[in-house]
C-alpha cells in the first residue's frame, strides 16, 4: 500500500482497530495515518520504523494526531532510547515497547504526560535503569500504571527502589535480569501495597528471593513466580502467611527433602494454581495438603515423591482440572479410581511411574470427569505384562491427546474404540505399547486425528485400505517397526496435509506409489528397511526435490540416480543406503549446501568423488563407504561441520599428503579397504575430537606414526593389514582411550505435539497462560540416523552403535611388518577392551605388564615371534574373554586355571 492509501482510509469513519504488524513499513509511509483521527489501537510491530544512528523527535511525529488511541504496540521496530515522540498520547493505556533498541539509563519523564496509561512493555530490550521522578523529585504522572513487564533487560537490584513511586501497580515482571544476592522486599515491594503478580522467575544468581522475616511484605500478593531462582526448603514451612495467595509457581527451584507437614503450604487455603515442577523434593505427599481444596491445578512432576497415589491426600482435592504425577516414584493403581470424586478433572498426566494393579475383588467404576488429555509414557508395571488398559476409558468421550507409549500392558489388541468414542481425539501414541494382530479400524471417521503413532508394535497384515478415508486430516504418521506386509496403500500421498510419514522396519513390498512422490505436504519420509523394489528416477525426483529428510535405505530400489535441474534444494537429511543404485554420484547433490546427513553407501555407486563433495559446508554425516568409488579423495577443508565420514570398501587411491579434513569437530574417519598408499600423514594430529580412526586393509606403509600419540580423543584406532614397520612408539601407552560419547552420533529430532494449547486455554488456568507452557507440552523425540563402526575383536567382526560404541576401545595392528619388543607401557592403558598386534614380527616377553589391563576383553598375540613364558599376572585379568598366543615360540608352564584362565 502507498503513502496516499493509508489517507483512504479515513473515510473509514468508525476504524478504531487497525493492524500492520510485520511488514516493511517505514515512517514516512505510514505519516497519512494521522488522518485516521478514530484510531483507537494501532500495531506496528515488526517494521523498521527507526532508522539511523541518530533518532530525532520528528519520528513518529504524526502519532500526536491520534488522540483517541489507547493501545499502540511498536515492539520489535528498532527505537532507541528518545521516548519524547510518545509523550503526546494522552488517551493511551496500553504501550508495548518490546524487543527494540532501548539500552542503559532511559527517562520514563519522557512519558509524563499518559496519566492514563495502565500497562507498558518494555520487555526484551538492554536496559539497566529507569528514571522514575523528575529532576526535582516530583514523582512521574504515571500514576495509574497498573502492569509494568521490564523482563530480559539488564537491570539489578535497585530496579525495585526505582518503581517505589508507582503505588497502583498491580502486576510486575523482572524476570531474566541481573538481580544479585537478596532483594531488600521490606524496604521496595512495601511501597507498592497494591502488587497482585510478582514474576522473579530465572533469577539465578539471587541467594535468598526474600528474606523469610520479609514475607508478611507480600501479604497481598495473589500470584507469585519464582520458578529457576535457587530457593530453600525453609521457604514452604514460612510460606503459609501469604494467605491472598491463588498462584504459587516454583519449578526448578532446588528445593529438596520433604514437603513441610502442618505448616507452611498447607495454610494456604485460597491457592487455586500450585507448581512444584523439577524439584527434588521426597517422600510422601503430607496429609495436610489436603486442605487445598480449591486447587484447579497441581503440578508435583520431577520430584522423587512416593508411595500408593491411593493413599494420597490428592483424593480430597476434587476441584482439580489439570494434575500431573509425572516422573516420580509413585506407585500408581491402574484403575485411577483415587480420582473418582474429580468430577472437573480435565487433564491427568502420569508418565514415568509405576504402575499397580488393583486388589483382589475391585469392581470396575463409572468416572465423574471427562477427560481431554490423558499421559501414561513410559510407565513401569508391577505386574509385567498381565496389566490390562484403565477400564476407565472405555467411559472417555471427549478425550483430544492419549499417550500410553512405552507401556507393557501384554498382549493388546488395537483399542479402536478409543477413536470411535472420542471423535475429537487429536493425539493417539502408543508406541511399543505391545499391540499385537491386524491394525482393525473403526468404520466411523476421525476426521480430528492429526497424530497417530503405532510404531514398535507386532502390528500385522496389510494397511486397511480404508485407512485414508477414515483419518482424513493427518499430519503425522509413524507405523515403523511393526509386521505390516503389502504394498503402500496409494491414498497416502493424498493426504493433504500429511507432513511426516514413518513406515521403516516392516514388510511392505512392491513399487513407492508415484502419489507418495507428488505429494506437496510431505517434509519427512521415512520408507528405511523394507522391501520396496523398482526405480525411482524420473518418476520420483519430486522427493529429492521437495523433502526436508527422505530415507530409503534398507530396500531393493535400483537404477540410476539421474541428474536433473532442481528449482532449489530443501533436503537436510538424504540416506538412499543398502540399495541398488548404480552409476556415478549425480552432479546435483553437490549443489545442496544445506544438506547436513549424506548416506550413499552399500550401493553399486563408480566413479570419482567430485571437488564439489566440498561445497557442502553444513554437512555433519557423510557415508559413501561399500562402493566402487576410485581416484583420490577431495581436500576439503571448508567442512569444518563434518563429524563423521565414511568412505570405507571402496577403490580410492592415491596418498594422504594434502589434508582432507581440518576442523576441530572430525569425530569418526573411516577409509578401511581401499587402496591408499604412502605415509600416515602429519595432519591427522591436527584433529583434535577425534576418536575413531580406522584405516584398516590400504597400502600404508612407514614408520607408526609417532604424531598419532597426540590425539588425545583418539578410542578406536585400526591401522591393521597395511605394510607398516618398525618399532611401536612407547608413547603409544600416553592414549586415554577413554569411552566417548562423541562417538556415537544419533541423528534425531524433536518436534512440538503443542498438546495443551487449546485445551489449557479453554480451561481458564492462569499458569498456562503467564508462563507460557508447560513441560508436558512434549517435544516429540525421533531417531532417523545413528553412527555405526565396524570393528574386528574376539576372533570376529563386529558392528557397534549406541552405548556400546561409546564404551569400546580397542587398538588393531595386526597384519603389517612391526618389530622390537611390545613395550611395557601399554599396560597403562587401562580403558582398553581389545588389543590385537598378531601377525607381526614382536620379539621378546609378553610383558607382565598386561596385568594391569583390567578392562581388556580379547587379547590377541598370536604369529609374532615373542618367547619366555605366559605371565602368571595374567590370571588377575578377570574381564578377559579371548587369549590368543599361538604361533609364537613360548615356553615354560601355563598360568594357574584361575578366574578367566579356569575358563580357557
Amino acid at each position: 500500500m502507498v503513502c496516499s492509501g493509508f489517507g483512504k482510509l479515513s473515510k473509514l469513519r468508525h476504524l478504531e482497530n487497525l493492524d500492520l504488524s510485520y511488514n516493511r513499513l517505514n515512517d514516512s509511509t505510514l505519516s497519512s495515518l494521522s488522518k485516521v483521527s478514530t484510531l483507537k489501537s494501532l500495531n506496528l510491530s515488526g517494521n523498521v520504523l527507526f532508522t539511523g544512528p541518530h533518532q530525532t523527535n520528528a519520528h513518529l511525529k504524526w502519532l500526536s494526531k491520534l488522540g483517541n488511541l489507547e493501545t499502540l504496540d511498536l515492539s520489535e521496530t528498532k527505537m532507541k532510547n528518545n521516548l519524547l515522540h510518545l509523550g503526546g498520547l494522552s488517551s493511551l493505556t496500553t504501550l508495548k515497547l518490546e524487543g527494540n533498541h532501548l539500552e542503559g539509563r532511559i527517562h520514563l519523564q519522557e512519558l509524563c504526560n499518559l496519566t492514563n496509561l495502565k500497562i507498558l512493555d518494555l520487555s526484551d530490550n538492554r536496559i539497566e535503569s529507569i528514571r522514575s521522578f523528575h529532576g526535582n523529585g516530583r514523582q512521574l504522572n504515571l500514576i495509574n500504571l497498573e502492569e509494568i513487564d521490564l523482563s530480559d533487560n539488564m537491570f539489578n537490584n535497585s530496579i525495585l527502589a526505582e518503581l517505589s513511586g508507582f503505588s497502583n501497580l498491580k502486576s510486575l515482571d523482572i524476570r531474566w535480569n541481573k538481580l544479585n544476592g537478596s532483594i531488600d522486599a521490606k524496604g521496595n515491594i512495601l511501597c507498592l501495597r497494591k502488587l497482585k503478580t510478582l514474576y522473579l522467575t530465572e533469577s539465578y544468581y539471587l541467594n535468598e528471593t526474600v528474606a523469610i522475616q520479609e514475607l508478611q511484605v507480600l501479604s497481598n500478593v495473589e500470584n507469585l513466580f519464582l520458578d529457576f531462582t535457587p530457593l530453600d526448603i525453609s521457604l514452604l514451612k514460612s510460606i503459609g502467611i501469604l494467605t491472598s495467595l491463588k498462584i504459587l509457581s516454583l519449578s526448578y527451584c532446588d528445593l529438596n527433602d520433604s514437603l513441610p507437614a502442618h505448616q507452611g503450604l498447607c495454610y494456604l487455603n485460597n491457592l487455586e494454581e500450585l507448581n512444584l515442577n523439577g524439584n527434588a523434593l521426597s517422600g510422601a505427599i503430607p496429609s495436610c495438603l489436603g486442605n487445598l481444596t480449591s486447587l484447579r491445578y497441581l503440578d508435583i512432576s520431577n520430584n522423587r515423591f512416593t508411595g500408593n497415589i491411593a493413599s494420597t491426600p490428592l483424593t480430597n482435592l476434587t476441584m482439580l482440572q489439570f494434575i500431573s504425577l509425572s516422573k516420580n516414584q509413585f506407585q500408581v493403581p491402574v484403575s485411577f479410581n483415587s480420582f473418582a470424586n474429580h468430577s472437573h478433572l480435565e487433564v491427568l498426566l502420569a508418565d514415568e511411574n509405576k504402575l499397580v494393579a488393583e486388589p483382589i475383588g475391585f469392581h470396575i467404576w463409572r468416572p465423574k470427569f471427562q477427560l481431554k488429555i490423558f499421559s501414561l509414557f513410559n510407565c513401569t508395571i508391577e505386574e509385567h505384562g498381565t496389566l490390562r488398559l484403565p477400564n476407565f476409558l472405555y467411559f472417555q468421550h471427549d478425550l483430544r491427546s492419549v499417550d500410553l507409549s512405552l507401556c507393557n500392558f501384554g498382549e493388546l489388541r488395537f483399542p479402536h474404540w478409543l477413536l470411535q468414542n472420542n471423535t475429537r481425539l487429536e493425539k493417539l501414541i502408543l508406541k511399543d505399547s505391545s499391540i499385537v494382530g491386524p491394525l482393525s479400524l473403526s468404520p466411523h471417521p476421525n476426521s480430528k486425528l492429526s497424530v497417530l503413532d503405532i510404531s514398535n508394535n507386532k502390528i500385522q497384515d496389510e494397511i486397511p485400505r480404508n485407512f485414508c478415508s477414515l483419518f482424513p486430516h493427518l499430519q503425522y504418521l509413524f507405523m515403523s517397526q511393526n509386521a505390516l506386509t503389502a504394498n503402500i496403500p496409494l491414498c497416502l500421498g493424498g493426504l493433504r496435509r500429511l507432513g511426516m510419514l514413518d513406515l521403516s522396519h516392516n514388510s511392505l513390498f512392491g513399487e513407492i506409489p508415484e502419489e507418495l512422490g507428488m505429494s506437496l505436504s510431505l517434509f519427512y519420509l521415512r520408507l528405511s528397511n523394507n522391501s520396496l523394489s523398482g526405480k525411482i528416477f524420473p518418476k520420483f525426483y519430486h522427493l529429492f526435490n521437495s523433502l526436508a529428510a527422505l530415507y530409503l535405505d534398507g530396500n531393493k530400489l535400483e537404477g540410476k540416480i539421474l541428474d536433473f535441474s532442481p528449482i532449489s534444494f530443501k533436503n537436510l537429511e538424504l540416506d538412499v543406503s543398502d540399495n541398488h543404485f548404480y552409476g556415478k554420484l549425480p552432479r546435483w547433490l553437490w549443489n545442496n549446501t544445506e544438506l547436513e546427513i549424506l548416506d550413499f553407501s552399500k550401493n553399486h555407486f563408480e566413479g570419482p568423488i567430485p571437488m564439489g563433495l566440498c561445497n557442502l559446508v553444513n554437512l555433519e554425516f557423510l557415508d559413501l563407504s561399500l562402493n566402487h568409488l576410485s581416484g583420490t579423495i577431495p581436500s576439503c577443508s571448508n567442512l569444518q561441520r563434518v563429524l563423521h565420514v565414511h568412505l570405507a570398501k571402496n577403490k580410492l587411491g592415491g596418498t594422504l599428503s594434502d589434508a582432507l579434513f581440518i576442523n576441530s569437530s572430525l569425530v569418526t574417519l573411516d577409509l578401511s579397504e581401499n587402496n591408499i598408499t604412502g605415509r600416515i600423514p602429519d595432519w591427522i594430529s591436527t584433529l583434535p575430537a577425534l576418536s575413531v580412526f580406522l584405516l584398516k586393509a590400504n597400502q600404508f606403509e612407514g614408520e607408526f606414526p609417532v604424531h598419532l600419540c597426540r590425539l588425545q580423543s583418539l578410542s578406536i584406532l585400526d591401522l591393521s593389514q597395511n605394510k607398516l614397520s618398525g618399532h611401536i612408539p612407547s608413547c603409544l601407552s600416553n592414549l586415554t582411550l577413554k569411552p566417548r560419547s562423541e562417538k556415537s552420533y544419533t541423528g534425531s529430532s524433536e518436534f512440538g505435539l503443542l498438546l495443551f494449547d487449546e485445551v489449557m486455554v479453554d480451561m481458564g488456568l492462569m499458569m498456562y497462560n503467564l508462563i507460557g507452557g508447560s513441560e508436558d507440552d512434549k517435544d516429540y523425540p525421533f531417531t532417523f540416523q545413528e553412527e555405526e563402526v565396524e570393528f574386528s575383536t574376539k576372533g570376529a567382526r563386529y558392528t557397534y552403535k549406541g552405548n556400546i560404541l561409546e564404551l569400546l576401545s580397542a587398538i588393531d595392528l595386526s597384519c603389517n611388518q612391526f618389530t622390537g619388543i611390545i613395550p611395557p607401557g601399554l599396560g597403562n592403558l587401562s580403558e582398553i577392551r581389545g588389543l590385537n598386534l598378531s601377525h607381526n614380527n614382536f620379539t621378546g616377553p609378553i610383558p607382565t605388564t598386561f596385568s594391569k589391563l583390567k578392562q581388556i576383553e580379547s587379547l590377541d598375540l598370536s604369529y609374532n615371534n615373542l618367547n619366555g613364558r605366559i605371565p602368571p599376572q595374567l590370571t588377575e585379568v578377570t574381564t578377559l574373554e579371548v587369549l590368543s598366543v599361538a604361533h609364537n615360540n613360548l615356553s615354560g608352564p601355563l598360568p594357574d586355571r584361575k578366574n578367566q584362565f579356569g575358563t580357557f
